[in-house]
C-alpha cells in the first residue's frame, strides 16, 4: 500500500489556534440584457423589403453588404414564442445590419405566428418556407451566392430554421412536402427551441406548451406522431452542420436544449455541437458587441468560408 504523505504545514495547521472566520463575498449574478436594452437602440433599416406573395407576412428584409458579390447570405428566422403579439422579424434588424458590415447579406424572413389567422400547422411553416426559397428570385438582381446559405434562427426562429433545413425529408403525402428545397450549409441555432417535446416542459408555458397544438397540428390516422414533420429533432439526421449557441443564464432556452439537441443531432450522423456562452442570457444572442454574438458571428463566417 503506497504511503500517505501529507505535508507538514498542513499538520501544523491542523494544531494551530482557530482563525475568525471571515464573512463569504455574496456571489453576484451577471447584469443580463433585456429587451429594451436592444431596442432602444436606433434602429437600422434593410436595403430592401422584398414582397414574394399576396399575404401581408409574404415579405422578407434584405441586408446587402458593401461590394459587388457574390455575397454569402444568412437567412434569418425570428423568434417570439411563434407568436406575433411576442415579436416580429424587424426584432432582428440590429442583429441583420451588423452581420451586413461584416460583409454578409441577410435575408430576414416573416412568417404568420400561430396568433395570426391561417397560422400554426400548416400555413406557419408553409411561410417559413416558401419565404426561404423566394431567396432564389431575388438572388440575380442582388449576386447572392446560393451555394453559400447559412441558416440563423432565435429562440422559436432556432425551431424554424432547423425545420426548414430539415423538410427535404419530408413525405410526398405532407402538406409542407416541397420537391426542391433551398439548401443550407449549416445553421446556427440561437437560444432555439429545436426539440419541441423537450422544450415545451422546459421554457414558459405560455411561449410553447399553450399553443403546442395550434403549432403541431392535430393527429390522423396519416400522421399519427404531430412531431414527425413538425419538430427538427425527430427528423434527423439533416446532413449538415448544426451548433446550438445558448447562454447559461437563458431562462427561455436553457443551455440543456441545445445541449440534448446537438446530442441528438450527433448520434444521428450529423456534424453537430453546443457553444455555452457564459454570463449571457436570451437577449444577448442577437445583440450586437455581447460575447455570444460575437462568437454566432465567428461561426457562421467558418460555416459560409
Amino acid at each position: 500500500m503506497r504511503a500517505l504523505i501529507v505535508p507538514a504545514a498542513m499538520i501544523l495547521a491542523a494544531f494551530a489556534p482557530p482563525q475568525k472566520a471571515e464573512a463569504p463575498m455574496p456571489q453576484q449574478s451577471p447584469k443580463l440584457l433585456g429587451w429594451n436594452d436592444l431596442t432602444s437602440r436606433p434602429k437600422p433599416s434593410p436595403t430592401a423589403t422584398i414582397k414574394w406573395g399576396a399575404g401581408k407576412t409574404d415579405i422578407a428584409d434584405l441586408w446587402l453588404p458593401e461590394g459587388a458579390g457574390p455575397h454569402p447570405v444568412v437567412l434569418m428566422v425570428h423568434g417570439g414564442c411563434w407568436q406575433k403579439s411576442v415579436a416580429d422579424y424587424s426584432l432582428m434588424n440590429w442583429a441583420a445590419e451588423d452581420m451586413r458590415k461584416r460583409g454578409l447579406a441577410v435575408w430576414n424572413i416573416e412568417y404568420r405566428g400561430v396568433d395570426e389567422p391561417g397560422g400554426g400547422y400548416p400555413g406557419t411553416f408553409q411561410d417559413v418556407a416558401s419565404g426561404a426559397d423566394a431567396l432564389r428570385t431575388s438572388a440575380p438582381k442582388y449576386n447572392l451566392d446560393l451555394k453559400r446559405v447559412a441558416g440563423f434562427g432565435h429562440s422559436a426562429g432556432g425551431h424554424l430554421i432547423l425545420w426548414i433545413a430539415a423538410r427535404s425529408k419530408l413525405p410526398k403525402s405532407s402538406p409542407l412536402w416541397n420537391g426542391n428545397p433551398l439548401q443550407l450549409v449549416g445553421v446556427v441555432n440561437s437560444g432555439g427551441l429545436a426539440d419541441l417535446k423537450a422544450s415545451a416542459p422546459v421554457t414558459a408555458s405560455d411561449c410553447l406548451a399553450s399553443i403546442m397544438d395550434k403549432l403541431t397540428g392535430p393527429s390522423s390516422a396519416a400522421r399519427s406522431d404531430v412531431l414527425s414533420d413538425t419538430s427538427p429533432a425527430e427528423m434527423l439526421p439533416l446532413g449538415l452542420r448544426q451548433v446550438a449557441v445558448n447562454g447559461d443564464q437563458d431562462r427561455i432556452a436553457p443551455a440543456i436544449l441545445g445541449d440534448g439537441y446537438a446530442k441528438r443531432a450527433k448520434a444521428a450522423g450529423d456534424k453537430a455541437e453546443a457553444v455555452v456562452v457564459p454570463s449571457t442570457g436570451h437577449v444577448e444572442l442577437v445583440a450586437p458587441g455581447t460575447d455570444a454574438f460575437e462568437r454566432e458571428l465567428s461561426i457562421l463566417k467558418e460555416m459560409l468560408r
